[in-house]
């Protein structure tokens, strides 16, 4: 799913307002903050898409042609996705 720059700023925006209201951050300079929560978000966002691509792939290199939307799909979908997320880790810059 391919976010729009608008929605990636209000996720991030909304994302430091809750983390600083229910007091689990301060935040000194919201500024700031908001623009490097900006880039994880889209960061983020990209990486899905990515993983998206790959998983459907694989998905779509399996001779037997799986239709998409049924309940075998959707496993495989899951399982690709987990295997995938588990090769890329958490990635951090730094």
């Amino acid at each position: 799913m391919k976010l729009t720059e608008a929605r990636v700023l209000f996720l991030a925006r909304e994302s430091l307002a809750k983390l600083r209201d229910e007091g689990l951050a301060e935040i000194a300079n919201f500024p700031l903050a908001l623009r490097q929560a900006r880039e994880i978000v889209a960061q983020f966002n990209e990486q899905g898409d990515e993983i998206d691509a790959i998983v459907r792939r694989k998905i779509n290199s399996i001779k037997r042609g799986i239709v998409e939307g049924s309940n075998e799909w959707s496993i495989l979908y899951k399982r690709y996705r987990d295997e995938e997320m588990r090769k890329k880790g958490p990635q951090r810059q730094g």
